[in-house]
């Protein structure tokens, strides 16, 4: 049997293999991280596994799963140690990560996710929950006070299920013992997310305690991030690869590409870790850059998640084989998306979106189109809905965006185009099945239903006859044509009616 990656195998690993360049047994515990999966472990974790190598402190992670303990039944009999694999085209590179030094499990260990939350010494709060996680209305960014979990945590703050319950149960005990604030810092997908998350703290806290909420408005900055790295899940021939090389067994290593970004306003309540010693950025305001993130590259993920998935492709890279979905993602980001764009000044926004096609096409990452298709009513919002109405507001062309909405549409239906079942992962996946499969096939039936979900369209977007015709055709052509043709289509399109170039 072999041996498993723990602290004390750390010096059989082969010369070519990174590992921690720290005494992790004195690193104290300094940050707590809501949501520990793959992409914290991939991304963040390496950052300050970057800076206690270079400077040690004490900003070891807690790492809290909000759902199930399998993250901690993997990684605990590793003393929380885990393997990066960069992969390109090149042989993988392996690196050992030791930054994660504790692993809870919330729904086992609210207490003692409570405890880390409270102790003095833990300083930033980080969090990658998914959009779903922050119990919002994706279409308005509001709080959801009649959210199951909102009304529960709400009845009973000391015993949250939460994020937003844990978030605001932790800063009121350190208010009451006179323990200064943490910072929280969201890394998820979601426009001004430091600016959302602020806004949904506030509005839970006022719900309980308006004095409560005063404080935290005054004494806990919500700064904004914007992270950027692919991370695919982790498959068995992952594990089997890194095991082979690292010469133990790994029980859940992550799997990456050599690109990675981190953006940062620099506002905190207290001390932070060095991160630009790793590569961060800290600047005063990073819409600029969460708008190139969240609308090129989210944008066309989840345009190739769904038009990709219909068009029988499982992952990514097998999409951008195709050179119709090379020429339709190219020509919408140009065409569409850019002019929507304040660019940083220090971008080459250029030679980013060349950059966006080659890493969707590496393959070695094997990005399911599924997996990126999870969650759509959360995600349309932010990654295609702001594009569309600022397009719309400026009275220009929405061909592509629209038919990314089309896409997710008819991904919802729960049937493709071969009439098999598609296990479609969504908060909202009873109600769209049910609105879909009362409209039928009828194009304009079904886009009718579809677009009355106000979580996902608000009210605006369903009275904009621009927006709901260009739609309402592109789901026509999908329904009737399938998906490649319709890229094909899409894809060749220079000028016409709510189409342009």
């Amino acid at each position: 049997m072999t041996a498993r990656l723990n602290n004390d195998a750390l010096d059989r690993l082969p010369a070519d293999v990174g590992r921690p360049g720290y005494d992790r047994g004195r690193a104290g515990i300094g940050i707590v991280h809501l949501g520990l999966g793959a992409f914290h472990r991939a991304h963040q974790a390496v950052y300050t596994d970057d800076v206690m190598g270079r400077e040690g402190g004490d900003w070891a992670i807690s790492g809290v799963s909000l759902r199930h303990g399998d993250t901690r039944c993997a990684l605990a009999p590793q003393d929380g140690l885990y393997t990066v694999a960069v992969r390109s085209g090149e042989p993988d590179r392996l690196r050992v990560i030791g930054s994660v030094r504790e692993i809870l499990v919330a729904p086992e260990q609210p207490e003692a996710v409570l405890a880390r939350l409270i102790a003095p010494q833990t300083r930033i709060v980080t969090l990658t929950v998914t959009e779903k996680g922050y119990c919002h209305d994706p279409a308005t960014g509001e709080l959801r006070l009649d959210d199951a979990g909102i009304r529960h945590d709400l009845a009973h703050p000391d015993r949250p299920h939460t994020v937003i319950g844990y978030l605001v149960a932790a800063l009121a005990r350190r208010r009451t013992a006179g323990t200064a604030p943490f910072t929280p810092l969201t890394c998820d997908n979601l426009p001004a997310n430091g600016r959302t998350l602020g806004r949904l703290v506030l509005a839970y806290a006022r719900a309980l305690d308006g004095g409560l909420a005063d404080w935290i408005g005054q004494a806990v900055p919500f700064p904004s991030t914007m992270v950027d790295r692919i991370v695919p899940a982790t498959t068995q021939d992952d594990r089997a690869a890194v095991d082979a090389r690292l010469g133990l067994a790994d029980a859940w290593p992550v799997v990456t590409e050599p690109f990675t970004q981190w953006v940062i306003e620099d506002r905190f309540a207290g001390p932070r870790p060095a991160w630009e010693l790793a590569g961060a950025e800290l600047v005063e305001d990073v819409e600029p850059y969460e708008h190139m993130k969240l609308r090129l590259l989210n944008g066309s993920h989840s345009t190739m998640a769904y038009l990709g998935y219909l068009a029988g492709y499982e992952t990514i890279a097998e999409t951008m084989a195709d050179p119709a979905f090379v020429t339709l993602i190219g020509r919408m980001m140009d065409r569409e998306v850019t002019p929507t764009l304040t660019v940083p000044a220090s971008a080459d926004l250029g030679r980013y979106k060349a950059a966006l096609l080659d890493r969707f096409a590496n393959p070695g990452l094997k990005h399911r189109t599924w997996q990126i298709a999870m969650d759509g009513s959360q995600k349309l919002p932010q990654r295609l809905l702001g594009t569309v109405r600022d397009r719309l507001a400026a009275g220009r062309s929405i061909a592509r965006l629209a038919l990314a909405v089309a896409g997710w549409m008819r991904y919802v239906t729960g049937i493709d185009e071969a009439g098999r079942p598609i296990e479609v992962s969504d908060p909202l996946a009873g109600d769209l099945r049910r609105l879909a499969d009362q409209a039928g096939r009828d194009p304009a039936a079904l886009a009718d239903a579809l677009l009355s979900v106000k979580a996902v369209f608000g009210s605006d977007l369903p009275q904009n006859m621009a927006f709901r015709s260009t739609v309402t055709s592109a789901l026509g052509t999908l329904i009737h044509q399938g998906a490649r043709a319709t890229v094909a289509a899409y894809a060749g399109m220079s000028s016409g009616p709510g189409c342009g170039g």
